[in-house]
């Protein structure tokens, strides 16, 4: 690659954070720290870009240590790894903002005074692809599309909340909004498929407008691959006059997707739409069986992650039969109010069982309102509040997803070693039961306890911060 070239583009680096033994970049002799800027003679944005230009047998990478360009050139095996992870997944900025004010976003309506990173509205096509983010498509120019077609970037995951362009717009605020049916003409005639959602917020985009949004999105079957139906999740800090739905609107809501689904099930095979966990839960519905969800692995948008966890406790029963030294042991399961019933329950057999003393405690959201039920937005907070005073046994058990972030804290700041020693517990991190039964039996990897002086760098590395679950 010509250095003119690579000099006006210094700031499309990629700065490597690891590298695999025994991957074609070790053997590259590239090191940690080191910055890449192009492969096989392409500037790079983002990751995708080096794993779409590394794909060659014949890899060429510019890179520049200590302020000076190199160049390292190696034949990679059959399927070897690149084998290198960056510090952030994009190069050129660290993540797209978002150019939409929906009446209904999260980040609008975040309580005060809290970490920064958590006001950025994210729109990004790349971690839509990366990581299943649900993105508008609204901020895409003519380079993005270029590169969705020609590297072939899908599945993608959409949100688009109503198909009427009038009423889209409306929802996302955005007067000059792209028409997402053209979009999605686009897409299939590329071969670009695509998951979406419709977020429902009462007298937006139900009703009616649910039924039309259904109507067309299924004429892109199978370019669209499924429609996530989502509640509006509102906080006590929103402005704009909307409400979450009521228990009979959900009710409605559901009957709408049953409905649909019988259609979709025999015209295409499959359900093609699906609600999400918290309708059930809210109505309390028994939420769909593994099958009806037809394939789809979309629990990170909060489809199927009660099942899974159901589906997990079924097995995880035989487990406690045969466990040890369990009987009269005491401790306490903290969860959102949305799922409280369902692992009370799971919990009471768990007790049966085991002969244990396990009690749910359901934790209220006072910092974002109390509409806030879900398990991933509790605050650390809270939990050290309405915890403190009870009679908390020999261990506390929180849910893992509540501390889903790089650094392992809380949405409030807290880590789970903060709160162990506000409770002078150990505080176990779970995702499922049979986390609970390794916690009885101290092989959960992820305990923190009152006298632990930091979190070792084992456990940060076991949790992995990024499981989504309910629990």
């Amino acid at each position: 690659m010509p250095q003119s070239l690579i000099s006006n583009l210094q700031s499309h680096v990629g700065v490597i954070k690891n590298i695999e033994s025994a991957s074609l970049a070790a053997e590259m002799g590239l090191q940690i720290g080191d910055e890449v800027i192009a492969v096989n003679g392409n500037v790079v944005e983002d990751v995708i870009d080096v794993q779409f230009y590394a794909a060659d047998e014949k890899v060429e990478i510019s890179f520049r240590r200590d302020g000076n360009t190199q160049y390292a050139t190696r034949n990679r095996d059959d399927l070897q790894p690149l084998g290198i992870t960056f510090t952030h997944p994009t190069f050129d900025i660290d993540i797209r903002r978002c150019n939409n004010l929906c009446p209904f976003c999260f980040v609008l309506q975040t309580a005060p005074r809290m970490r920064r990173a958590l006001y950025i509205k994210d729109d990004d096509y790349r971690y839509s692809f990366l990581y299943g983010h649900y993105v508008t498509l609204t901020n895409l120019g003519e380079h993005d599309w270029w590169r969705i077609e020609n590297q072939g970037l899908t599945p993608l995951y959409v949100s688009v909340h109503a198909t009427d362009l009038e009423a889209r717009r409306k929802c996302l605020a955005n007067k000059t909004a792209p028409d997402i049916l053209e979009q999605l003409k686009w897409m299939r005639q590329r071969g670009i498929a695509c998951h979406t959602q419709l977020v429902i917020t009462p007298g937006l985009n139900d009703g009616k407008a649910l039924d039309q949004s259904l109507r067309d999105l299924a004429k892109f079957y199978p370019t669209v691959l499924s429609v996530s139906v989502v509640p509006v999740g509102l906080t006590k800090h929103h402005k704009y006059g909307h409400r979450p739905n009521t228990i009979e609107e959900c009710e409605k809501v559901l009957e709408q997707v049953d409905r649909w689904q019988e259609k979709f099930l025999k015209r295409f095979g499959a359900r093609f739409v699906y609600a999400t966990d918290e309708w059930y839960l809210v109505t309390k519905r028994s939420v769909p069986s593994k099958k009806e969800l037809d394939g789809h692995s979309l629990e990170e948008n909060g489809l199927g992650q009660v099942r899974n966890f159901l589906n997990a406790w079924q097995k995880e029963k035989r487990e406690i039969k045969g466990k040890k030294g369990t009987r009269g042991t005491k401790g306490t399961l903290a969860t959102g109010t949305l799922f409280a019933p369902t692992l009370k329950r799971a919990a009471d057999e768990f007790n049966e069982l085991a002969r244990t003393n396990l009690t749910v405690a359901p934790i209220l959201n006072e910092r974002l309102g109390h509409t806030i039920t879900v398990s991933g937005l509790m605050m650390g907070a809270d939990v050290i509040a309405q915890l403190k005073d009870r009679d908390l046994g020999q261990f506390v058990v929180l849910p893992r997803v509540m501390f889903d972030h790089p650094q392992g804290i809380s949405l409030d700041d807290l880590s789970p070693l903060d709160i162990a020693r506000a409770l002078d517990r150990p505080v176990y991190l779970a995702d499922l039961m049979g986390d609970v039964i390794d916690a009885l039996s101290d092989h959960n990897a992820l305990v923190f306890r009152p006298t632990d002086k930091d979190i070792p760098h084992d456990v940060m590395k076991a949790g992995g911060w990024a499981v989504e679950k309910y629990l």
